[in-house]
C-alpha cells in the first residue's frame, strides 16, 4: 500500500509539472496537482521508512530471544525418573522361609538339644555329645553342630542347676563339683561356666 501511495505520488507530481509546462491550460490545478502529489510522495517515502524500521526491530528481538529460550531450555536438568518403592519381605516371611530351608533332621536334632537343656540342664559339649553317640540319639555331626547353636540355653544357669544338684542329693565339695562340672567324661562344661556355677552354690 505504502509503494502504491509513492507511485501515485510521484505520477502526480510528473502530471503537475507537464501541467505547468504546457500552454493553455489552468496552471491552479496543475499547481494544486503538484503539491498534492508531493505530499503524498512525502508521506508515502516516510511511511514505508517506518514500516521497514519496524520490521527490522523486530527481526532483531526474535534473533536475540530465540537463543535465550534454547540456553534456558538446555539449562533445566532433567526429570529424574520416579522409582516404584520396593516392598522388602516381612520378618515372618524371612523366618518361615528360613524355617523351610532347614532339613528335618536338623529341627529334630534343635528339638532333642533344647529338652535337654531345659530338663536335664545338660552343657553344650553334653548335649553335643549326647546328640551323635552311636548308643543315643545318633544325629550327624552337622545335624548335632546346628542344634548346639541354635538351641536357647544359658549354660551357666544349666551348670548351677546341675551343681546344686550334686550338693543336695551328693552331698559333693564345691571342689569335687567343679571338677565334675568340667570332666571330659561327666558333664563337660566349660570352667568358666564351672566357676560361675561353684561361686553362686549359696544363692
Amino acid at each position: 500500500m505504502n509503494f502504491v501511495s509513492i507511485f501515485l505520488g510521484l505520477v502526480a507530481v510528473v502530471l503537475g509539472i507537464v501541467g505547468l509546462v504546457q500552454k493553455n491550460r489552468t496552471r491552479g490545478l496543475a499547481i494544486a496537482g503538484t503539491i498534492i502529489g508531493g505530499l503524498a510522495l512525502i508521506v508515502g517515502i516516510a511511511t514505508a521508512s517506518i514500516y521497514a524500521a519496524a520490521v527490522d526491530s523486530v527481526s532483531k528481538s526474535l534473533e536475540t530471544s530465540a537463543p535465550v529460550a534454547t540456553e534456558d531450555a538446555a539449562s533445566e536438568p532433567a526429570a529424574a525418573p520416579t522409582e516404584e518403592p520396593s516392598e522388602e519381605p516381612s520378618e515372618e516371611t524371612s523366618e518361615s522361609q528360613a524355617a523351610a530351608d532347614v532339613p528335618a533332621e536338623y529341627t529334630s536334632a534343635l528339638n532333642s538339644a533344647q529338652s535337654y537343656s531345659e530338663i536335664m540342664h545338660m552343657s553344650k559339649e553334653g548335649i553335643r555329645a549326647q546328640l551323635t553317640s552311636d548308643v543315643a540319639d545318633k544325629f550327624s555331626d552337622e545335624a548335632a553342630a546346628y542344634a548346639v547353636d541354635h538351641v536357647d540355653a544359658d549354660w551357666n544357669a544349666n551348670a548351677l542347676a546341675t551343681a546344686k544338684d550334686y550338693q543336695t542329693t551328693m552331698s559333693m565339695s564345691p571342689e569335687a563339683i567343679r571338677d565334675q562340672l568340667t570332666s571330659d567324661v561327666a558333664d563337660k562344661f566349660t570352667q568358666s561356666e564351672a566357676d560361675y556355677a561353684v561361686a553362686h552354690l549359696d544363692d
